[in-house]
């Protein structure tokens, strides 16, 4: 192929560039040479890692949500050991009956069914029966057996899996059974995340499907990209689950997964099968593939690295379940590169031409280098300060709520009205108070047990403190109970810890459900300013090693962290503040899910990354092709713009159909992520960040030879 006879940005003539292709051009082409032994090799990695991956929900760890070295997770610890496993973990069953009392021969019996469940089954302890003051209703007509744990809390999750149904069908004859506690909680709480999860991905698929015949008008490329996606989707089910093996990975991490894969699989195929279908217009399918890989094929490497990066910021946070969520994307979205630079190459190189076949008629007519995006960078080019200060203004109005957001972890709210372990936490409100569902544990020294009982009694907010109870073994721990007066998800249940561990005697461990809450929400505030700070960092130092220009990595992480912003001020709005809740059918909890900053900012910011690598990336080549900075923004959106715009499409409908759940926790994720996308794609890709390349001129490209001789050298043009 022949190149501009031009000087680019890099001061190298063009001319004394060769055409052979560069690594990932060559990788490509011994795609395109040895496929059979890729298709091979991908149908056994497929049906080895297939056959763990229906197992996946039903293997991964239910529990997780702790701060690992927290004096909550010692108390935990500490009664699980020495208590009969009495910890936040313990199986709480409420049996409650409108007509008969605790001691009423029929109650009785249900309550012996009730033990009878946990016999023989070693991840329960102690069985503790209802006890007069304490776990029997003022009324009498309301006890709480206590199952103790005897396993960690993935497994006993696991263990309320398997018995829940038993236990809720011992309901009748004005009888109520009901598990619950905290890992009652998780139980319930994963299977409708589970089910809601489920019911979204089948239903984006078909919207994902047409949106992508739309863009790419032929039936077998829309294809293309869904099935990377399932070979993706299928190897990190199979991998999560053997990787589970090594250590407990959270279900969660599968939920993320599953979005992650794809919408990014269909991203980058997206980019990908554009290209080589522009190449093929003048090269044969193998040099097609390598020119796609060295151009297209370079930028999704690129964004692939971003996400990772960005997302590997959240492993520093101390609490396994936000870990495990994290490394399931990045399991899935290497699966994803993987596939991305093997097994579509050479299914390209397999297909050639047949990429187009089953094509609508408009298809005929389409070019890779899109008229009507090119017209648009032009008038952005005339025009920029206009444009420039409508992004920005929205885009600032936006991100200003983001200054009241308020964080917390989840309450009752997030499950189902009818999920048994709501019904027997409402129960138990009703019956004992408000703060009843939410017992403070204090583990402590035996010989400061009358001292921190009477501490504990005095603190505000307290409304009783149990007798102390000794250890069930010879240890010299006493364990005592400290409920609070108000609902376990109040704000004032800060207040009241804090209170609490600062009244009590030294010895004093102070734990329980509400206890791990806080302490894991603590532990997420800490690390925000750190994880943010690494993602930054690591962001404009991915951007400058690909584009080797400094200014316009700065500017494309600052555009990214202010669209991220917007999308948080977006869900204050709506989730802390309530607007559209009754259009989009829940309940605002008056706060954001408290793992939501960390975690959804690593997210959006990966995301947010993607699309700034696919356009920048773009406009390079351009800029290394012609040395004029117009042609690097404008012919940078003319080439670029119809894939971000499909990509983003599929994106916000992928993510969008998550908005349709009943929990609140997808729903969050769902709009959360598709407003950002929103935003990040149609007011920063295709206005701001053009307008920048516009304002910023040759500036935006330029380096300092010191810094240029430092870093690698990445070209774009081909």
């Amino acid at each position: 192929m022949s190149v501009p006879d031009t000087v680019t940005a890099t001061g190298r003539d063009d001319r004394d560039r060769v055409s052979t292709p560069g690594m990932l051009g060559r990788l490509g082409s011994a795609m395109v040479a040895r496929r059979r032994w890729v298709f091979g090799v991908w149908l056994i990695a497929l049906v080895a890692l297939g056959s763990a991956a229906p197992s996946v929900f039903s293997s991964l760890a239910g529990a997780g949500w702790q701060a690992n070295g927290s004096e909550s997770v010692q108390v935990r610890e500490l009664a699980q050991q020495h208590f009969g496993g009495n910890s936040s973990a313990a199986v709480q069953v409420v049996v409650h009956s409108d007509t008969a009392s605790i001691d009423d021969p029929t109650v009785q019996q249900r309550l012996i069914d009730v033990t009878a469940v946990f016999d023989g089954d070693t991840r329960f302890g102690a069985v503790i029966a209802p006890q007069p003051g304490m776990t029997i209703s003022p009324d009498g007509h309301t006890g709480i057996l206590i199952a103790g744990a005897n396993a960690n809390t993935d497994d006993m999750v696991k263990a309320v899996d398997d018995v829940k149904d038993e236990l809720t069908a011992l309901s009748g004859d004005g009888i109520e059974v009901y598990p619950t506690g905290s890992s009652a909680l998780w139980s319930d709480f994963n299977k409708a995340n589970h089910d809601a999860m489920i019911q979204a991905e089948l239903f984006s698929w078909p919207v994902t499907l047409a949106i992508m015949v739309l863009a790419f008008g032929s039936l077998v490329a829309a294809g293309l990209p869904l099935l990377l996606t399932v070979a993706g989707l299928v190897a990190s089910a199979g991998g999560l689950v053997l990787l589970n093996e090594v250590t407990p990975i959270s279900v969660w991490a599968m939920n993320f997964a599953m979005m992650f894969a794809l919408a990014l699989g269909i991203d980058y195929a997206l980019f990908i099968v554009a290209r080589f279908r522009d190449a093929l217009r003048t090269a044969d399918p193998r040099a097609a593939v390598a020119e796609t890989m060295d151009t297209a094929g370079k930028a999704v490497i690129l964004s692939g690295l971003t996400v990772l990066v960005s997302l590997s910021a959240v492993l520093l946070v101390p609490a396994p379940a936000v870990r495990t969520m994290a490394v399931g994307i990045m399991l899935a979205v290497t699966f994803v590169l993987i596939a991305t630079m093997t097994l579509l190459p050479a299914t390209l190189g397999a297909l050639g031409p047949k990429v187009n076949a089953a094509s609508l008629p408009y298809a005929k007519r389409q070019q890779h280098r899109s008229p009507k995006f090119a017209a648009w960078g032009e008038l952005l080019h005339k025009y920029p300060w206009p444009f420039a200060l409508v992004s920005v203004g929205i885009l600032v109005a936006l991100a200003l709520p983001v200054l009241g957001l308020k964080v917390a972890m989840p309450s009752i709210a997030v499950v189902p009205d009818d999920a048994p372990v709501r019904q027997g936490y409402e129960l138990v409100q009703a019956q004992f108070g408000d703060g009843a569902p939410g017992a403070l544990q204090i583990v402590v020294p035996s010989s400061d047990a009358a001292a921190t009982a009477a501490a504990a009694s005095s603190v505000d907010g307290i409304s009783m403190v149990t007798p102390p109870t000794p250890s069930t073994d010879d240890s010299n721990y006493t364990l005592l109970q400290a409920f609070p007066a108000v609902d376990p998800s109040s704000e004032a249940m800060g207040t009241i810890l804090g209170d609490l561990r600062a009244q009590l005697p030294e010895s004093a461990l102070v734990g329980g459900a509400p206890a791990e809450n806080l302490d894991l929400q603590q532990a997420l505030n800490d690390y925000l300013p750190l994880v943010i700070g690494i993602i930054l960092a690591l962001g404009f130092i991915l951007l400058l090693v690909a584009l080797q220009a400094p200014l316009i990595a700065i500017l494309g992480t600052a555009v990214s962290l202010l669209s991220t912003a917007a999308a948080f001020g977006v869900a204050k709005l709506i989730f802390q503040d309530g607007h559209g809740s009754s259009l989009l059918g829940f309940t605002p909890q008056g706060f954001l899910d408290g793992w939501g900053p960390v975690f959804f900012f690593a997210m959006i910011f990966a995301i947010a990354m993607d699309y700034t690598v696919f356009l920048l990336a773009t406009a390079k080549e351009h800029y290394e092709k012609t040395g004029d900075p117009k042609a690097a923004q404008v012919d940078g959106l003319a080439h670029s713009g119809r894939v971000i715009f499909a990509a983003a499409a599929v994106m916000v409908a992928v993510f969008f159909t998550f908005a349709l759940s009943d929990p609140l926790p997808p729903k969050e994720m769902g709009i959360i992520l598709g407003v950002a996308v929103l935003l990040d794609a149609f007011l920063i890709r295709l206005i701001l960040l053009p307008v920048l390349l516009r304002l910023s001129g040759h500036a935006a490209w330029w380096a300092p030879g010191w810094l240029r001789r430092m870093l690698p050298s990445i070209r774009f043009s081909h």
